[in-house]
């Protein structure tokens, strides 16, 4: 399996219908839930695609959207940093972030390093020299911050839980 990327530095009508198409099947076990159903997702999308520095790319085989990356650039005075539930320290949040605020890959090709494709083109030319994210511990019993951690993400700090979402970690590594 080939995995073409795409990128988009802004959110094209067709790269948003193949982004959520793609987005509703590998979520379709949790769009029951609140803060995973597919029309709070778009509207989280719309809202990220025009904040700073947004990219997304999307994997194709062939003509088949199979995968997606996308974030945004987060400075000092976001609210992402305001969602963290210790202190950070101080200069942390001093140099701009790339925060990756999603990926996903449609089981086919799950184990074949589509993941880490999609994830490491999202990351080509960034000026930020980090990128964090945040993810939710128990996902597919931990295999999915294992994953990370073999990305080389560390731990940083969490996220509290809401009423529509659990308590995330919150890692960062390196751009490079």
């Amino acid at each position: 399996m080939t995995v073409e990327p795409r990128h988009h530095t802004a959110l094209a009508p067709e790269a948003r219908r193949d982004l959520l198409d793609v987005y509703a099947d590998v979520r379709a076990p949790l769009l029951h839930l609140p803060n995973y159903r597919a029309d709070v997702f778009a509207e989280r999308l719309d809202r990220h695609a025009a904040e700073p520095g947004f990219a997304l790319v999307l994997g194709y085989d062939g003509d088949l959207p199979i995968g997606y990356a996308y974030g945004n650039t987060v400075t000092a005075g976001d609210p992402y940093w305001k969602r963290m539930t210790e202190p950070l320290p101080d200069g942390f949040t001093d140099a701009p972030v790339l925060a990756l605020r999603e990926i996903g890959v449609r089981t086919p090709w799950r184990g074949t390093g589509a993941a880490r494709r999609i994830h490491d083109a999202l990351l080509t030319g960034r000026t930020e020299g980090r990128v964090a994210l945040m993810v939710n511990p128990l996902a597919g019993d931990g295999k999915v911050r294992r994953r990370y951690e073999a990305w080389g993400y560390r731990e940083f700090n969490a996220q509290a839980a809401t009423a529509d979402s659990p308590r995330l970690a919150a890692m960062i590594r390196p751009t490079r």
